[in-house]
């Protein structure tokens, strides 16, 4: 399901729909292109209100800054199998990449000064990947204390 807000995303306003197959050549930018580029995992709006107002905010943080980032919404059938590469763990949420490589993980609706904070921090280019995830780790401790042998 979609909903009038994220097709206008498209329609309106010009931004792509990416998949597991497209997203890599949309991450490569083009000759003049920016490095940096914002993904909307949107979840599904009907289960998910915020997912409305990220789509109405989006618009206007590309406008606040204009060339220095571009935007895709990650197609619906295909966020489950990149939300892990992009580090996404809530939908909706708004992800800022360079190099194929998540910076920065904005999920849910924020307040307009998060949004530019973040985002600004982002686009710096010394501004750190994210780190990979490292899987699960299980210690196990053996307690001696009651077993005197």
């Amino acid at each position: 399901m979609t909903s009038p807000w994220i097709e206008a995303l498209g329609t309106r306003h010009g931004l792509p729909t990416v998949d597991a197959t497209t997203i890599d050549a949309f991450l490569t930018p083009a000759q003049g292109e920016a490095a940096h580029a914002l993904l909307f995992f949107t979840g599904d709006p009907a289960q998910r209100s915020e997912t409305t107002d990220v789509a109405v905010v989006l618009p206007e943080l590309l406008a606040a800054f204009a060339g220095r980032l571009r935007a895709a919404v990650v197609a619906r059938d295909a966020e489950a199998a990149l939300a892990p590469r992009f580090r996404v763990v809530i939908h909706p949420s708004l992800v800022v990449v360079r190099d194929g490589r998540p910076i920065a993980v904005m999920p849910k609706i924020r307040d307009w000064s998060d949004y530019l904070a973040t985002i600004a921090a982002a686009l710096d280019p010394e501004a750190p990947a994210l780190a990979e995830e490292a899987p699960p780790r299980v210690e196990f401790t053996r307690s001696h204390k009651g077993s005197e042998a």
